[in-house]
């Protein structure tokens, strides 16, 4: 019985002759589930990147993470000079629990850092924060590139000076025996010490950070502008938007991501503000007027080598300023920012 032949398109022939290679076969790279290449491939295609960054990974768990174990001292009387055959005293120092943070809840020297340390973050994020955005406008509204340049230079020559020499020069215009003081009592009147008036500190320490580091900020919001396209404000120009309206509704727009993070990564470190300067002048205005919670934790631990309680001082700052973190990132995107990480 003969069966008749159908004949064969061009497709199916050439699907006979070059079969489909099968799923993972050499030569193809895996796919995951989702279609995107398996661990083993991004590891070798991305392998020399990773050898790359392989230093800067093993410094941060190095000095940022590895630290952390030692928090353990804060459940602990820990002596350092305890020791057994070399071994480590945290080893061997005495577990008193939950002893050092009841001392410091009770505490009045706690609290009062606590009370400083707000009250200045609160004055700086007023005073401070909105600074280098207004100098960043007005430095971009500049015509002439040189006189942009100059501007931006002088303006960021005060973040490499030492805080030793900013209040060096803040004490020469502002002491008792200062260039303003002078002056006064050249005109008939009262001298004045603003450098050691405990009632004007946290005013003193404001204006010396954004003296010293307002221009460090300038960088940051420039390069936001950079990335503002001109046709934005042709555009405005044309419908007939002024100077004013044109910042207003192209150039702080622009600006808003970025406030946003920063304004973020500052409500983090609002329990941080300035250690050094203010251990400089502590002694010059007294601890009621000076004493945050970073000299808290040094004087207590450094000084009085009670490394136990100012441990707990320290876990108790960052756990609270974790929590400003997410805090103020949550209300970051209920603003319609990214923040610090994503939804």
């Amino acid at each position: 019985m003969s069966h008749s032949t159908v004949p064969r398109t061009d497709t199916e022939a050439e699907a006979k002759e070059n079969p489909p290679a099968a799923h993972g076969a050499a030569g193809a790279p895996r796919k995951g589930p989702a279609g995107k290449p398996s661990l083993r491939v991004r590891l070798r295609r991305d392998r020399v990147l990773l050898l790359m960054t392989l230093p800067a990974v093993l410094l941060v768990l190095l000095f940022n993470y590895v630290p952390i174990l030692g928090n353990v001292v804060a459940f602990q009387e820990y002596d350092p000079y305890i020791s057994d055959n070399g071994v480590v005293s945290i080893l061997h120092s005495p577990w008193v629990g939950l002893e050092n943070f009841q001392r410091i809840f009770e505490d009045s020297a706690f609290w009062n850092s606590v009370r400083n340390t707000l009250v200045l973050f609160v004055l700086q994020l007023v005073l401070y924060f909105p600074v280098p955005i207004l100098l960043a406008l007005l430095i971009n509204s500049v015509v002439r590139p040189r006189v942009r340049a100059i501007s931006q230079a002088v303006l960021y020559l005060p973040h490499f000076f030492s805080w030793v020499l900013v209040i060096a020069v803040f004490q020469q215009i502002f002491g008792g025996a200062g260039i303003l003081s002078q002056l006064l009592r050249a005109h008939g009147y009262d001298g004045l010490d603003i450098m050691t008036d405990p009632g004007t500190f946290k005013f003193l320490v404001t204006a010396e950070s954004v003296w010293k580091d307002a221009g460090w900020g300038i960088i940051v919001f420039l390069a936001a502008l950079a990335s503002v396209s001109p046709d934005l404000y042709e555009a405005a120009a044309m419908d007939g938007a002024g100077r004013w309206r044109r910042m207003w509704h192209v150039t702080l727009p622009a600006l808003r991501p970025v406030i946003a993070l920063l304004l973020v990564l500052r409500v983090g470190d609002a329990l941080t503000v300035g250690f050094e300067q203010i251990l400089l002048q502590r002694d010059a205005v007294g601890p009621g007027a000076a004493e945050v919670l970073d000299t808290f934790v040094w004087w207590n631990g450094v000084r009085n080598q009670d490394f136990g309680y100012a441990a707990a001082a320290g876990l108790v700052k960052g756990v609270i300023s974790l929590g400003l973190v997410l805090a103020a990132n949550k209300v970051a995107h209920l603003m319609g920012e990214q923040g610090v990480y994503k939804k």
